[in-house]
This record gives C-alpha cells, structure tokens and sequence, in this order.
C-alpha cells in the first residue's frame, strides 16, 4: 500500500526531468519506505534495480552484472567476468546507455552492505561516478538504512561521494496526518492511540489488525515473543550500532523518565563526558531529540536541553516490552497489559502535545508560526508555545477522561505572563483536549476571540 510521500515522489520526478545526469541520495531508517517509494517512483521508466547484501564482493558484481545482462538481452555481458565495479561499468556504458535517448534509472538498495563488504565502495563509485554516469543520460540511486553509515560513507565531507549528489531525501517516518490514511472511517480516538504506539512507519502500520483493537494489537503483535514487533527495536539499533549495551540504557533510562543528561548519567553511573558522544549518535539516527524551551535564543548552547525518544513505537517498547520481558518470555502478558492500561493516558500525552502542535502547524490557527514548541521553566510548564510576527499562542494539552473546564484556562493564562519578552504581543490561547469540554468553559469561549477549543475529533 503506497500512502503519502507526495513530495518526495514529486521531488525525484522533478530531478529525473532535468536535462542532465542525477546523483539521487536516499535514506532513513529501516522499514520506512524507501524501496516502496523507490519501486513507486520508477514505475513506467527505464530503470535497474539492484539489492545489495553481504555476500562476497565478486559475487555481488556477477549478480549485477546478470542484472544488466537480463535487461538488454546481451550475451557478450553474459559471458564476460568481471573482478571490479568499474570494469563492469564501463563495460556497459561503452556501448550501450550512452546511445539510448531515455534516461536510465540506476537503483543501489542497502548501499551501506557493499561498505560493510568492502570498505573502499565510496572511492570506487566516486571513479564510476566522475569518469562514467556523470557524462551518461542516467539518475544514478543510492538507498540506505543504517543512517550513520550513510552519512559516513557518502554525505560527510570527508567521503569521496561528498558533493556528488545532485538530490538527497531523508525519508522519515509519517506523522500523525498521513498515517491516519490508513484506516477507513475509524474513530479519530482510535487512530490517535494506534499512532502513539506504533508509530509513523509503514510496516510496523501493516502489521496490526486495523480492525481490532488498540489492546488486541499490543497483546498479539506487540507482546508476542512469536511476531516481528517483540524483537523489531534490538534488530533496528544494532543496524547502527556496535556496542548495544550504552545505547539500550541511555533508551531504558529515557523512557523511564531522565530527560535530563545529569539524571542519566547518574542512573548508569557514567560521567556526562562519556555519554556525549553515545547521545549524538542516537540524536544523528532520530531516535532520541533534544528540546529547549521554545523562547531560547541559541538552542544548541542551552543548559536547559531535555532528551526524549523521539519514536512513538520505540518509546511504547522500552517502556513496556523492555523492563518486562522476563514477564513476557513466562508467558504472564497480563502483569504488562495491566501496567500499559493503567499508564496509557499518561503515556500517549506527550504525544498528544505533539500531534496538537502539527495540527496548529499545519491549519496555521491562529497564525503562520515562526517558531512552535514547549516552554519550561524551574517550576512551570507551558505545553504549546507558537510565536509569530508580533503575536503569540500559548496552549495546555489535556488527555484525560474528564471535560476540560475554564480553569485550565485560567492557569494557562497565569502561566503566560511567565514567559519573558512578549509582553507586547497579541496573545492567543488554544486548549486541546481528549473528551471534550465543560459547559462553563464552552459559554466563556464564546466571548473570547483570541481562545480557540479543539477535541481530538477536529484531527
């Protein structure tokens, strides 16, 4: 199923219109679509797919070169060997591309095996590049998952490939938006918690029963130690990582709710120095973000950064599938079901703060946003801070059970004088919240025009 992706689509269109030879970069994380979007986008074109893995290298040049061969049907390529990347390039382009006037499309999936295999891949196809599909009527396709070596083998400065690239897409897991495309006329609730679990990724979406519920899908798919979800977060980091055991408990230790770099440190016993480097690589693949407070003036030097698991499905498995699997390998499903319904609505609303930030983001209520995020200070937190051209919005999340009445408004409000510099502003105030609100608030919204009341439903 190919949902969503209409601006990457459209982007490596756009590129393959050019009148010129195409350097395209992809990549993302595993299971985030790109072969899909890859596949999606050489439909009715002239293209070569080709699959890398760890096999030896001479025996992944001869499946390529039989790739070739099928193709244009050429029995010389058939019978020739190659030993080299570059023979078997230039070998086939001799004769062959260069005289066709369609644009051949040229797909290395999993570019990052061939590293793996051989280390010198980016050296070698910067020669292929410079010397061979540089000058040839071809949009030449790198895809990649493990992110790290991606940016080390052909996005960093320091790789040969560097300045090659004529394109780059880091395809990314699909928001709250785009994922409810997936289910037909379901409730709005529903897809909400389906998300906060599991996540914008496509695969881990085809997975689930949609048809069932939330509790079914996490007790059967999620909590089963039989299916692909219950070991998926292990299989996903060691893509990336070699020593699994500092990463595993900086996520352990997040999801359990050290947000702050000091906490964690303190709760592994490991000096802030010697996370740092474990941070960042985590942060580089997305699997953790970093905030400030949305007023800060130079983020990235702020002693007021907050770490946080930025997947909804790899936070919902190291907060409930990681610290219970000895529950989990006994067959005792019911202690963690037990712990994941008591805990949901608390779990799912930071997430709600996130989904409701998109919405205003992209309905552009009250106004277009300049910056839009959380506001903290020592004793105070304000959920939804978007400041534009000389106005303001401040807004407070509730997922919760009960209505929302009209005193969340008057703390939000309280809290809105606390946040500095703004105070000449046009304010706006907006309130979200799971069921709804009380009549009291309902009647008081309606003699303010600068508060604004939305419930899950307006998703």
């Amino acid at each position: 199923m190919f949902v969503n992706r209409e601006n990457e689509l459209k982007n490596l269109n756009d590129e393959y219109r050019k009148k010129r030879s195409s350097f395209v970069v992809i990549f993302g994380r595993r299971r985030v679509g790109k072969t899909t979007l890859i596949k999606e986008f050489v439909k009715n074109k002239d293209y070569i797919y080709f699959q890398a893995d760890l096999q030896n290298e001479v025996l992944q040049i001869q499946r390529f070169k039989s790739i070739f061969s099928e193709k244009y049907k050429d029995i010389n390529l058939f019978d020739t060997e190659f030993n080299s990347w570059d023979g078997l390039f230039a070998f086939f382009f001799k004769d062959r591309v260069n005289k066709k006037d369609k644009k051949l499309i040229i797909v290395i999936d999993e570019f990052q095996y061939l590293v793996k295999v051989n280390p010198s891949i980016p050296s070698i196809f910067q020669r292929i590049w410079d010397d061979i599909l540089s000058k040839s009527n071809v949009m030449f396709i790198i895809s990649g998952s493990s992110v790290s070596m991606m940016y080390q083998s052909v996005l960093n400065y320091n790789s040969p490939l560097y300045g090659r690239r004529t394109l780059q897409i880091n395809l990314k897991p699909m928001g709250f938006f785009e994922f409810k495309k997936f289910f037909n006329n379901q409730e709005l609730k529903k897809i909400f918690e389906f998300y906060s679990v599991i996540g914008g990724v496509p695969k881990y979406v085809e997975l689930l029963d949609l048809k069932k519920t939330l509790e079914w899908n996490i007790e059967n798919r999620i909590l089963n130690k039989s299916e692909f979800l219950y070991f998926e977060p292990k299989f996903l980091l060691n893509e990336d990582f070699n020593n699994l055991t500092n990463y595993f408990s900086i996520m352990e230790a997040i999801s359990s709710g050290e947000h702050k770099i000091g906490n964690i440190s303190k709760r592994l016993k490991v000096k802030v120095n010697n996370l740092s480097s474990f941070i960042d690589k985590l942060i580089l693949v997305e699997l953790i973000e970093r905030e400030v407070p949305v007023t800060e003036e130079n983020p990235s030097k702020s002693k007021k950064g907050l770490y946080f698991i930025k997947d909804n499905f790899i936070k919902f498995w190291f907060t409930f599938v990681f610290p219970f699997q000895s529950y989990i390998e006994m067959d005792n499903i019911k202690f963690v079901m037990d712990k994941v319904k008591k805990s949901f609505n608390n779990y799912v609303s930071r997430n709600f703060e996130k989904v409701s930030t998109e919405f205003l983001i992209k309905s552009r209520i009250p106004f277009e946003f300049m910056k839009i995020g959380r506001w903290w200070n020592k004793n105070n937190e304000i959920d939804i801070v978007g400041i534009g051209e000389n106005k303001i919005l401040f807004g407070e999340c509730k997922y919760s059970e009960n209505r929302v009445g009209k005193k969340v408004l008057d703390e939000l409000i309280g809290k809105s004088g606390l946040v500095e510099g703004y105070e000449n502003y046009e304010k706006y105030y907006v309130i979200f919240s799971k069921n709804g609100f009380k009549k009291e608030l309902l009647n008081y919204g309606l003699k303010m025009k600068n508060l604004f009341l939305f419930s899950i439903s307006d998703f």
